[in-house]
């Protein structure tokens, strides 16, 4: 389940970017219909409506693309083991170094999962996520910050989410 490319993904979210991926593999035919209509206008130099709908058209495409290999690789459901080992799926409770305070709380998995209420998803490919992934609770890791900080966290608790 933490393999290389592998996504988790709650069912919710899995269905919601299903029927995403299905919407915009229909609504394909209604854009290229408006480039051939805007291709008859005349000058593609100069026609703004024709690129437009052009950028509107690779934009789609890449978000199909994306949205395809996201679901191809998608741990749907599936929760990981409760043996306080952080993984994609759990949700983790770190604390930064220097203040045991100061606590954080969020699921580590997709971007694409959005928030479950009050609780923030971190990517497995963010900075910290990378940082605590194979981590136990009590462990150590540091990661670096955008500035070129060093940032040291604490895993204080690691358990599978349960949507």
């Amino acid at each position: 389940m933490t393999g290389t490319g592998v996504t988790w993904l709650t069912q919710e979210a899995h269905d919601r970017l299903k029927h995403e991926l299905d919407e915009l593999v229909a609504h394909r035919p209604v854009l290229a219909a408006e480039i051939n209509e805007r291709r008859e206008e005349g000058d593609l130099k100069e026609n703004g409506g024709y690129h437009a709908a052009r950028d509107e058209q690779a934009k789609q495409e890449a978000r199909i693309r994306h949205l395809q290999e996201l679901l191809r690789d998608a741990e749907v459901g599936v929760a990981p083991a409760d043996d306080g080992v952080v993984e994609p799926g759990m949700v983790v409770t770190i604390a930064y170094d220097g203040d045991d305070d100061d606590r954080e709380t969020f699921l580590l998995g997709s971007r694409e999962e959005g928030v479950h209420g009050s609780l923030p998803v971190y990517s497995p490919q963010s900075p910290l996520g990378q940082a605590i992934l194979g981590a136990s609770r009590g462990e150590s890791r540091e990661y670096i910050l955008p500035n070129g900080r060093t940032q040291k966290v604490s895993v204080v608790e690691a358990t599978p989410f349960s949507g």
